[in-house]
């Protein structure tokens, strides 16, 4: 933004003029000016890096550092105490004082996640279970399902949303291409109906890993160190999360196992809506997506019949069913009905009588 350009210039200009006024090194002006160019440089760098860091991180550096500080002062008090003019305890004051607040800002910035209120909330209640964490991608969201997985109540814990994820939805919804740009919107209105909805806990994390470029990696790293779940439907993703050990819950997966039993010989009423590959086939879809094939039903386009599931095929991309068309005036038959066995008095068993009974 211009306002950044400016403020970055003012504060160079502040600081090349209390240094010109000051001048702290004894070399003359040029020395001190470009001493405070230098200063203003390094200071812009750090703003531009903290720019995109999560406020819990910038928290947490700040706090660790003051804590190393308030450490190496304490030390300090120490040293001074058994001798004051000696230089080696000079030095080793700096060198404490150095090292422990640069470490107190390194491990205060990696932990700063313990910062969020999610977190604070679930160290403070005594005696309460560890609460789980689903980390929704973005391909899950443009699907929808999640929503009406959600509503069902299957899906317990905390839904983290990350900040990430969201700018690649708005980047989808903001596309020049027409297909994804009504992709990222449904997406949006997907998160807004989740959020809506009572009984489901939602967040929104700003964790982000500055690191890390791919939004997939981020979603790892993320669940990593909430120790949670990636929901999604993508299958690069469950596996690559797989591979470094990290939970996942296929939605895809979900869905294939709540598909209905369809077990051979069985009645069924399809809408044939186009003809299949082979010679006289036609095909169907049931609600949830499974592929029908029916055999001598290319003349039934664009109709409602019934068939006689004759096999079903489970393959890698899902399941498929094959059946044959029922004509009309042609009885379906049934499998052969096998005579129930008796027992006599004696306990042996009795075979049916197959004798022909005399007609009256």
């Amino acid at each position: 933004m211009a306002w950044f350009g400016l403020a970055r210039a003012v504060f160079a200009a502040i600081l090349v003029s209390a240094a010109a006024m000051i001048r702290p090194l004894p070399f003359g002006l040029a020395a001190n000016v470009a001493l405070a160019i230098v200063l203003a440089g390094l200071v812009a760098v750090c703003e531009a890096r903290l720019r995109n860091a999560a406020i819990t991180r910038v928290l947490g550096a700040l706090l660790g550092c003051g804590i190393g500080i308030l450490v190496a002062r304490a030390a300090a008090a120490g040293l001074f105490g058994a001798s004051v003019s000696d230089s080696r305890i000079v030095f080793l004051d700096t060198v404490l004082l150095i090292t422990l607040a640069y470490l107190g800002l390194v491990l205060g910035a990696k932990q700063g996640e313990w910062l969020e209120p999610a977190r604070l909330a679930g160290l403070f209640s005594a005696g309460g279970p560890e609460r789980s964490y689903k980390i929704l991608d973005t391909s899950v969201i443009i699907d929808g399902r999640i929503a009406d997985v959600c509503d069902t109540g299957f899906i317990d814990g905390t839904i983290v949303i990350p900040q990430f994820v969201l700018k690649e939805l708005q980047l989808v919804a903001d596309s020049s291409d027409s297909l994804k740009r009504n992709r990222g919107r449904r997406g949006l209105d997907i998160l807004q109906k989740i959020k809506k909805m009572s009984g489901v806990d939602v967040t929104i994390s700003d964790v982000d890993f500055p690191g890390v470029h791919e939004v997939d990696l981020k979603l790892i790293e993320l669940a990593r160190s909430l120790r949670g779940k990636i929901v999604t439907n993508d299958l690069n993703l469950n596996k690559v999360a797989q591979l470094r050990g990290v939970d996942v819950l296929n939605v895809n997966d979900l869905a294939n196992s709540l598909k209905p039993v369809v077990l051979p010989g069985e009645i069924m009423k399809v809408f044939i809506l186009k003809e299949g590959k082979e010679y006289n086939q036609g095909v169907a879809y049931l609600d949830d997506g499974t592929m029908v094939v029916v055999d001598n039903a290319r003349r039934m386009i664009s109709r409602t019949i019934d068939i006689v599931v004759t096999s079903v095929l489970q393959t890698t991309a899902g399941k498929m069913i094959f059946g044959r068309y029922i004509e009309a005036g042609v009885a379906v038959q049934a499998p052969p009905v096998v005579a129930s066995e008796t027992r006599e008095d004696n306990g042996r068993r009795a075979r049916p009588s197959t004798t022909p009974q005399p007609q009256t």
